[in-house]
């Protein structure tokens, strides 16, 4: 009764997002609870919902810090130096205009925030593709992957949503990735590089010269600092190295850093207060929707639901196809993110998924670490479940099919080669 009870509440859950009768957070928080009421959990479920928050309290902190962190320096300019010297060392070859797409779109895509990625990237290199006679569509295409690929850092969302979900620390689920990661990134702009040779031999010796100057980025100069430049890039360095070194948890370093970025470079009080709310919004919307998850995979764990579906699909499924879940998630992670928004796919069905390999004698953790090489990272700007590829197909001034066409094949690429090195360092077991 309790798999019926588990089942019902991902079902119901399932339907509301996707269809959005409901909001993430409003459904997460309902849903289970009213199930967990039904299957006779009353005088449980309040204990149960603040174990779920205890867990899920870190990794919310530290999203909410690191959106605010990237934010404020965001504001203060420490990217645009970068931004306009990559654009100049491109100058008129397409193979070096490509390469510095992607390079800027994983350097700004460091907030974690698609909107923001394609709202600064796109404006400020459609003007170079339209002087050099080159396709927007290669624009959007390697824009999307680069963005994609570095969507499963620490802090990105999906990254954020498989550790809440499975209730582990974010480091201990990315870490192990980091050098498939890595090897990802370098695929990226090994595509750049294919893509811009195919432009550069398309154009041949029509290629139209580029207009000079770039497209300025439109920003409040009230709010740069570009004194602070080195300050800034070096408070970047070593809030990341101490993450990754392991110094001190993420939520403390982002923590730490905000305080320090938003200090040095907006001393007023009034200004502080400017920044915060600014970037409130997007940072509190995914905290939200995290708390909203820790009463869900609460109440779900703490009722046994969870356990009891993973028992009678381990039933159902051969051992054979049940010891290669994590296998079988990582293949078919970035074409579910045309199927599953990550709040669904990450708090419905990853910790079934997760849960049912574990039966298995597999890993749950291999299961999330394969899930976030595809789900909703490179698979996240050609879905239609999000506000950011419309986004980003807007900007760019290309057809939605036209780009699923050209950059689902790329990104799916991406996917597999990262899938590939975990496997082969052992980092995900087949």
């Amino acid at each position: 009764m309790l798999a019926f009870y588990g089942l019902l509440t991902i079902g119901v859950l399932l339907f509301l997002v996707i269809s959005k009768k409901a909001s993430p957070v409003v459904a997460l928080i309902l849903v289970p609870l009213i199930t967990g009421l039904a299957a006779g959990f009353a005088s449980e479920l309040s204990a149960m919902v603040g174990e779920g928050l205890k867990g899920i309290a870190p990794t919310a902190v530290m999203f909410v810090f690191a959106i605010l962190f990237f934010g404020v320096l965001m504001d203060a300019g420490t990217f645009d130096p970068i931004i306009s010297r990559t654009l100049q060392l491109a100058g008129n070859d397409p193979v070096k205009i490509t390469i510095a797409t992607a390079f800027l779109a994983m350097l700004v895509h460091l907030d974690g925030s698609g909107a923001t990625t394609f709202l600064i990237v796109i404006p400020a290199l459609l003007p170079v593709y339209d002087a050099m006679g080159m396709k927007r569509l290669t624009l959007a295409t390697i824009v999307a992957i680069a963005a994609g690929t570095m969507n499963i850092l620490p802090w990105g969302g999906p990254t954020i949503r498989a550790a809440a979900s499975l209730k582990v620390e974010v480091m201990d689920l990315f870490f192990p990735i980091m050098i498939p990661v890595i090897i990802g990134l370098l695929t990226v702009l090994g595509i750049a590089f294919y893509l811009g040779k195919k432009e550069k031999n398309r154009l041949g010796t029509e290629m139209i010269k580029m207009a000079e100057g770039y497209a300025a980025l439109e920003k409040d100069n009230k709010l740069i600092r570009p004194k602070l430049f080195y300050f800034n890039l070096a408070l970047i360095l070593l809030a990341i190295t101490t993450m990754m070194a392991a110094w001190a948890p993420p939520y403390v370093v982002f923590m730490l850093a905000f305080a320090i970025a938003i200090t040095v470079n907006y001393p007023k009080m009034e200004d502080q207060r400017h920044r915060i709310d600014a970037h409130a919004k997007s940072a509190l919307l995914m905290a939200s929707i995290l708390f909203g998850a820790g009463v869900f995979t609460g109440v779900l764990k703490g009722t046994g639901m969870m356990d009891a579906m993973a028992a009678g699909i381990s039933d159902i499924l051969p051992q054979t196809l049940g010891m290669q879940l994590p296998l079988i998630t990582g293949i078919l992670a970035m074409p579910a993110s045309l199927l599953f928004d990550p709040d669904s796919f990450y708090f419905g069905m990853l910790p079934l998924l997760a849960n049912t390999a574990e039966t298995f004698g597999s890993s749950g953790i291999q299961v999330g670490q394969a899930a976030i090489l595809g789900q909703m990272t490179t698979g996240f700007a050609v879905s239609p479940l999000t506000g950011s590829t419309f986004l980003l197909i807007g900007l760019a001034g290309v057809d939605l099919g036209e780009h699923q066409v050209k950059t689902i094949p790329w990104a799916f690429l991406v996917t597999l080669v990262m899938l590939s090195v975990s496997i082969l360092m052992g980092v995900i077991v087949v």
